[in-house]
């Protein structure tokens, strides 16, 4: 098994965050993988990229030319980045804030993260809506690897936090299964 993914949004959309979660979760679901971050000078703004690459044997890089699957945060990440995804791949998007996906051969994926994130309680959980609509779309890791990577990866004055980002989690992972049917 090996499963790729290329996350992309703005800085300060908490991409680099979520590539590390998806990095944690999948060693402490006892996977092999990298992780392959890229950021531009701006502190917020700018463009934000990183690759996540699981799998069951060693991994021997951590980029992909045409990765399988897309969680792209925003419309600037779909129009630079998706004619990389492989035909076939599935694109998991931020609806919020994505309006136009130009490609039929590929399964796409719409979740209206920002709405169901004010909904949980904060707009800064988006991104692990949309981490939890990945994970579930792409069965990437389990929710429970997820809970022990936010323990490890979110700083510990951030622990009261973690119920929140658990229902966002979860949350993402059941729009994900009710847009799929």
């Amino acid at each position: 098994m090996r499963k790729e993914v290329f996350m992309a949004g703005t800085g300060g959309q908490g991409v680099l965050l979520i590539g590390q979660l998806l990095t944690e979760a999948a060693s402490q679901d006892g996977l092999e993988v990298s992780y392959f971050p890229i950021y531009s000078a701006e502190v917020r703004g700018g463009s934000t990229t990183c690759t996540v690459v699981i799998s069951d044997d060693a991994v021997g890089s951590p980029i992909s030319g045409r990765p399988a699957t897309m969680l792209l945060m925003d419309q600037i990440s779909v129009d630079a980045h998706l004619c990389r995804l492989k035909d076939g791949g599935l694109a998991v998007v931020n609806s919020s804030l994505v309006h136009t996906v130009d490609r039929k051969d590929i399964e796409v994926i719409s979740i209206d993260a920002m709405e169901k994130a004010i909904e949980i309680g904060s707009e800064r959980i988006g991104n692990m809506v949309m981490l939890g609509a990945y994970v579930q779309a792409a069965e990437a890791v389990s929710l429970g690897a997820l809970e022990k990577a936010l323990k490890i990866v979110l700083p510990e004055r951030h622990h009261k936090l973690l119920p929140m980002n658990m229902t966002a989690l979860e949350a993402g992972a059941e729009l994900a299964r009710q847009a799929r049917g």
